[in-house]
């Protein structure tokens, strides 16, 4: 492998666990500059509790559309695999990458063939159960917060409450066994947030929120086998394409992918959502006076504008170049997401929150190529039903201010406090 050559590392700091712990429009300062004076810039590696290494080099920073889009479409070039350290900005230790990422940590023939084999399960009988399910998931929860008195936390009333309860009812998890589950997904992304942490340290809660939901998928997997049921779990343990199946070991890896990654990509975009309709008055209005012509584009717009996942790493197979740039076997190239969906060159106006935004080709679901969100669908389904009774019900939602997560991989809001009024608005 090439040895990384030595060069100076990029004056802006977006390595630190501090620059992390800034709200969004802040961090965003940093990677307009980036954009604007170096799209490809060279940086120092990610502050980490998890395995520091003092001997890495740094990281190749990807901060715009184009370049993120070009990097996702090229996987012989740049890999997700184990072997090169899968997806996250930090180190993580390879046998928790297969325990825990599941495809997203795999490069071909494996990530084709595991692909299909959980894409054949989503048939279209399947799918239309899961929609009629998350419509009237939708509907309960915004009669529960209707019938709250006072300020309740939108996240925990609402936006978390709704992709893990779909997870949970798709997937066939025990009711008693729902809430655990969730906190050891909701541990699986909050690893770096102080107040998350707490007296413990990140690799802990790390291995505890794994252990958990690996446990829990076994003993599902295992019950599913000796009694089928019409869930998700069911059809994994019997999905087989071209010879192929699942072992227990890579249904538990996509559990646990589809419990973290599939709950907060709608958690975190429904919370930003609300939050922007609520400081955009204006947007809001159009929604609510013609939702079902303009909900599909305004999903869009949410997931742009809230963009859940922040980062995502790739690692050079051989050396190449990225705008000229010689870029050596064996470097970290990280996709910015955020930072990508505010570019310029890819949208009109990118600093405006708009639904009527008929050019919307954003990375919320990443830039294309193999690795391209498998849960799009589910997460759009959601928001359109989680709105569609929002704004027809509680259309006057007062929203508070958020509290943000602290982390470079999930755009995270950790509470934020709504009142619904007096008239039931």
């Amino acid at each position: 492998m090439t040895t990384t050559e030595t060069r100076p590392h990029d004056p802006i700091d977006i390595s630190s666990q501090a620059f992390w712990a800034q709200p969004p429009d802040v961090r965003e300062e940093s990677f307009a500059e980036l954009r604007r004076e170096r799209p490809l810039s060279w940086h120092r590696p990610a502050e980490t509790d998890l395995l520091p290494d003092p001997e890495a080099p740094g990281f190749w920073a990807l901060v715009t559309h184009a370049d993120i889009v070009a990097v996702s479409k090229d996987a012989e070039a740049f890999a997700s695999g184990q072997q090169y350290g899968g997806v996250m900005l930090e180190d993580v230790p390879e046998d928790m990458l297969e325990a825990a990422h599941s495809i997203l940590a795999m490069d071909a023939p494996r990530h084709r063939t595991q692909r299909r084999v959980i894409a054949s399960v989503f048939t279209p009988k399947r799918t239309k159960q899961i929609e009629d399910q998350i419509a009237n998931q939708a509907r309960l929860i915004v009669d529960d917060l209707l019938g709250s008195s006072g300020e309740v936390d939108f996240v925990t009333a609402v936006s978390a409450r709704l992709p893990m309860w779909t997870i949970s009812e798709m997937i066939g998890i025990p009711e008693e066994r729902r809430q655990e589950v969730a906190d050891a997904a909701n541990a699986m992304v909050a690893w770096n947030d102080p107040e998350f942490i707490g007296d413990g340290d990140p690799m802990g809660v790390l291995l505890n929120g794994l252990m958990t939901l690996h446990t829990a998928s076994f003993e599902l997997s295992e019950a599913r086998r000796e009694q089928p049921a019409d869930d998700l779990m069911t059809a994994l343990v019997q999905a087989e394409v071209d010879r192929e199946s699942l072992t227990d070991e890579e249904i538990a890896a996509f559990f646990v992918l589809l419990c973290v990654a599939g709950n907060d990509t709608t958690r975190q975009t429904a919370s930003h959502a609300v939050l922007a309709l609520d400081r955009h008055p204006s947007q809001k209005a159009l929604l609510v006076d013609d939702f079902e012509n303009r909900i599909d584009a305004a999903v869009e717009e949410f997931v742009r504008w809230a963009t859940p996942v922040l980062t995502f790493r790739r690692t050079a197979t051989r050396d190449t170049e990225i705008r000229g740039q010689h870029i050596a076997e064996g470097e970290k190239v990280v996709m910015f997401y955020m930072s990508g969906n505010r570019d310029a060159d890819a949208f009109d106006a990118p600093e405006e929150f708009d639904i009527t935004r008929d050019r919307n080709p954003h990375v919320g679901f990443g830039g294309g190529g193999p690795h391209f969100c498998l849960g799009s669908h589910l997460a759009r389904t959601q928001l359109r039903s989680l709105f569609g009774e929002l704004l027809s019900r509680a259309p006057d939602l007062s929203v508070g201010e958020p509290e943000w997560l602290a982390g470079n991989f999930i755009n995270g809001i950790k509470r934020l406090p709504v009142t619904v009024g007096k008239d039931g608005s």
